[in-house]
């Protein structure tokens, strides 16, 4: 399967289908908050274990109850499918 760049207007068409993400610095970012730092972490985890199946790693970042999540797809130098079908997944864990 090949990974190709998405255009601005297949970005466009891709992010309408998303909750609160939004294009940042040419990645996608999405901001989460939680009750305490365990929580934050048990979602970063759940995170990892899709991301690894898909092989497709996004950027974590952890502030005690908060998360950060930037994906981009490396390989074609900004965003890709892979991106966002990754967004659909996390959308889909509880938090």
């Amino acid at each position: 399967m090949t990974i190709t760049k998405l255009s601005e207007v297949e970005i466009s068409s891709a992010i309408a289908q998303l909750s609160g993400w939004a294009v940042v610095d040419g990645k996608l970012q999405k901001n989460f908050k939680f009750r305490d730092f365990v929580e934050a972490f048990g979602f970063i985890s759940r995170i990892a274990i899709i991301a690894d199946k898909m092989g497709h790693h996004p950027e974590l970042f952890n502030a005690y109850n908060k998360v950060k999540i930037d994906l981009t797809t490396h390989d074609v130098g900004g965003l890709s499918a892979l991106d966002f079908e990754l967004a659909q997944k996390i959308d889909k864990l509880p938090y």
